[in-house]
């Protein structure tokens, strides 16, 4: 399964100025997404859509030092059990986090805050630890002013 979460980096800005942060940007994403079920839209779009190199590597210093910053964080926390800290330690979460951090970005997901997980390490407890922005899908549309209309058959 692959996060919800994700990286985007783009001239639009939300009404706080910072960079909105809301598609796939990580290798590790990407990576993520390929090991979905190959029937799958989105698995689809990122094999034969997407050109691999829209997606950011994980060799920026600034970004592997953040990164190492959040897995200290999240291994040195007693909250968390063990099986949720390895599960977060071989995803791309982290990465989402440490990237925002570097470029003072926004991380877009649809996982809620939960302070009291033990099973799980969801992204904005994470986002909250580091002082990194953190908005859902709704928020994000509404930010870059999106709009819906429906058109019903005639």
């Amino acid at each position: 399964m692959y996060s919800m979460a994700a990286l985007y980096r783009r001239r639009a800005h939300s009404s706080t100025g910072k960079p909105v942060v809301f598609c796939l940007r990580p290798h590790k994403i990407r990576n993520e997404l390929l090991a979905g079920r190959k029937t799958e839209d989105i698995v689809q779009w990122v094999k034969n859509r997407l050109p691999t190199k829209f997606f950011l590597g994980t060799d920026d210093h600034d970004v592997v030092s953040a990164y190492t910053k959040v897995m200290l964080w999240v291994q040195r926390h007693p909250q968390y059990f063990d099986q949720a800290k390895a599960k977060f330690a071989t995803g791309a979460d982290g990465w989402l986090v440490a990237f925002a951090m570097v470029r003072n970005a926004i991380v877009v997901t649809n996982e809620q805050p939960r302070p009291e997980a033990k099973n799980t390490i969801p992204i904005p407890d994470v986002c909250v630890q580091f002082n990194v922005t953190y908005m859902d899908v709704f928020f994000m549309l509404k930010a870059f002013g999106a709009r819906f209309e429906w058109r019903g058959a005639n």
